[in-house]
């Protein structure tokens, strides 16, 4: 019953249709999926707009709930806080922002800026988050990632020891960008405890935590 909020296509840097992910969702026993490909000011418009039109006909046709999202990626600090505004007002359902991975050149001060925009729902892939970041974003219920990439996820046990400080909440996504990297249950669960966590927070992180953030997007799984 997976709930996955960091999904690409070929609309970014994804090798599938924005259809074809969703069917591979579906086979894989996703109950919903946010796609968020990449967007800059350049063509956040085009995005939202493409994926509302395909989640308009997954969602009445397919048994999974499919949210048009975008993940804003290597944009300045400084101007991030309104792109974010923007894709909103452009109907994205889901705005991610690309973190300070430690595997790419991102800006710093990219997870600053993202744990205080409102407008920002999840902090992907987070690399060294640190402690005063963790906190602002909690104060207005960011979900901050734990990442099934390759390179991302090397991070994880930090974001895991940090947010758990904070008590800040703490989603798994797969960032997929290719069939392989779809989620199941056993690499959701293998990847909390991998970060350090304990086995008696897999609930909370898998499901609870998944479902309230999708509930805060508007939208209930079907």
């Amino acid at each position: 019953m997976i709930i996955d909020f960091h999904s690409h296509t070929f609309l970014s840097d994804g090798v599938l249709s924005p259809a074809e992910l969703v069917q591979r969702a579906v086979a894989a026993g996703y109950r919903a999926i946010a796609i968020t490909d990449h967007v800059g000011y350049a063509n956040y418009q085009y995005v939202c707009e493409a994926l509302l039109r395909e989640c308009e006909v997954i969602n009445r046709e397919l048994p999974i709930t499919a949210l048009a999202g975008v993940e804003i990626t290597h944009v300045a600090p400084r101007a991030l806080g309104a792109l974010a505004e923007r894709c909103k007002v452009a109907g994205a359902q889901v705005v991610a922002v690309h973190g300070e991975t430690i595997s790419e050149p991102v800006p710093p001060g990219t997870n600053a800026a993202a744990a205080e925009c409102a407008a920002v729902d999840v902090l992907a892939h987070p690399g060294l988050l640190t402690a005063a970041d963790a906190r602002v974003g909690c104060e207005r219920g960011l979900a901050f990632e734990l990442s099934a990439r390759k390179g991302h996820s090397a991070a994880n046990g930090c974001v895991a020891r940090v947010c758990q400080q904070a008590g800040a909440t703490m989603i798994v996504n797969s960032d997929t960008h290719a069939p392989g990297d779809l989620l199941t249950d056993s690499v959701v669960a293998n990847i909390i405890l991998g970060a350090g966590l304990e086995r008696a927070q897999i609930e909370a992180i898998s499901r609870e935590n998944p479902a309230a953030l999708l509930k805060r997007c508007g939208l209930a799984t079907t």
